[in-house]
């Protein structure tokens, strides 16, 4: 059964790879995944996959984003396939063909998501990039139109926000992985977290609760700064896995 801290993706996203693995060996077990994302891997490579399937249970979400012309991205993949991590990530884009090597490259081994629209980017970003004025007035109609063409593709799900990921799950079903970023916990958003940095440069413009993304139908949860930021990251970790728990019904690993 699925459980709590099983939500729980915590992303390294950290200056060092002694940093990071300072974070993998305190997290390991207490989230369900780590996402290794493109700064940590252009320093460490491989071999922080490696470190990190070798410190304990919690899986891998290798967040690459890869964006490149078809055979590119193909071989690239099946470079990742052979890491034996869990996730991995494509650019939507504009070439569903890219998207449909990125699936053949990893031969079954790994899940591929599109990534749709990053949460960083609002509604004059989409209208600045030339897009459609109904997709900058409404971003989800941007998000549906990507995720469908990832359905099409052969691709096990996409990232996106908690805001869309209700609608995603309503229009491609249960088995389409969800992957929310943007995930705030309640005592976070409130302002009752004790962090070691107060200064606010969180770049996130569209963010929901941990409960809300679940509710709405999101398969896994992108929790960064509550957690790394926190004077303890492993009661902070535990924190989060309570608030989910409490919310959650007895059904789905609730109390």
């Amino acid at each position: 059964m699925k459980t709590a801290k099983d939500y729980i993706i915590f992303p390294l996203d950290l200056p060092s790879q002694q940093s990071a693995k300072e974070y993998i060996r305190l997290l390991s077990g207490e989230v369900g995944m780590f996402k290794i994302g493109l700064e940590l891997f252009i320093e460490a490579g491989p071999d922080i996959v490696k470190y990190t399937k070798s410190a304990g249970p919690s899986g891998i979400f290798l967040d690459l984003k890869l964006h490149d012309i078809p055979a590119t991205v193909s071989r690239a993949m099946s470079r990742v396939a052979e890491m034996g991590v869990r996730f991995a990530t494509v650019h939507c884009g504009e070439n569903r063909e890219m998207l449909k090597s990125a699936v053949e490259g990893s031969r079954g081994k790994t899940g591929v998501l599109g990534v749709t629209v990053l949460t960083s980017v609002s509604a004059e970003d989409i209208r600045t990039a030339g897009f459609r004025e109904e997709y900058a007035s409404h971003l989800s109609s941007l998000v549906l139109q990507r995720a469908a063409a990832v359905k099409e593709c052969g691709c096990a799900g996409i990232v996106c926000s908690g805001l869309e990921a209700g609608k995603v799950k309503e229009k491609f079903g249960k088995d389409f992985i969800v992957i929310t970023p943007g995930i705030r916990p309640a005592w976070a958003i409130s302002g009752q977290q004790n962090t070691q940095n107060t200064q606010n440069t969180d770049d996130q413009k569209r963010v929901v609760t941990p409960l809300q993304a679940i509710r709405s139908g999101a398969d896994y949860l992108v929790i960064g700064r509550p957690i790394r930021d926190a004077e303890n990251p492993k009661s902070a970790a535990r924190r989060v896995v309570a608030e989910i728990t409490a919310g959650l019904p007895e059904s789905a690993g609730g109390h």
